[in-house]
This record gives structure tokens, C-alpha cells and sequence, in this order.
């Protein structure tokens, strides 16, 4: 299974609000924070839960200021991050 990454740009006060609503839908995505000053996250959802996935962010997008956007060119040196780079090359 391949994950997919959508790349997030909200308020910093909204990370964790949004990381406990994708924690409470299991099987979706999880959410790993690529920079907490900018408040830069990432949805990481294998590609059979993408369309689930996509939904849970417009129904969110209802509730916080939640924009995506490209994947950022300054990625960290998470790990996990940094398979996901590797897999889009």
C-alpha cells in the first residue's frame, strides 16, 4: 500500500484539534507536523482511504482556516517524511 501526503497549512492553535479528529477516524490518515512555526502539517493516507480522507479535510475546512498546499521544499529530517520524498522521486 502506497501513502499519499497533502501538505496543510492552519492556525497552530488547530494542529492538535485536527490531529484528535483524523486519531478518532482510525483507518484514514494520521497527521505528522512538518513545521510547528509556520503550523505546516501533513495528512498521510494510504490510497485506498484518500477519498475518505479528502472528505474529512472539506467537512474540517467547515470548522478551522485549512489550506493545502504543494509539498514544502524544506522538508525535516523525519523520518517517515523522508520515505515519502523518496517515494515521489
Amino acid at each position: 500500500m502506497k501513502l499519499q501526503a497533502v501538505y496543510l497549512e492552519t492556525p497552530p492553535g488547530q494542529i492538535a484539534y485536527i490531529k484528535f479528529i483524523f486519531e478518532s477516524y482510525e483507518e484514514i490518515g494520521i497527521i505528522r507536523t512538518i513545521d510547528r512555526k509556520r503550523a505546516i502539517i501533513a495528512l498521510l493516507a494510504v490510497e485506498d482511504y484518500i477519498g475518505a480522507a479528502r472528505e474529512l479535510l472539506a467537512a474540517l475546512k467547515q470548522e478551522v482556516p485549512l489550506v493545502e498546499i504543494p509539498r514544502p521544499a524544506d522538508l525535516t529530517d523525519d523520518w517517515l517524511m523522508a520515505e515519502l520524498t523518496h517515494e515521489d522521486s
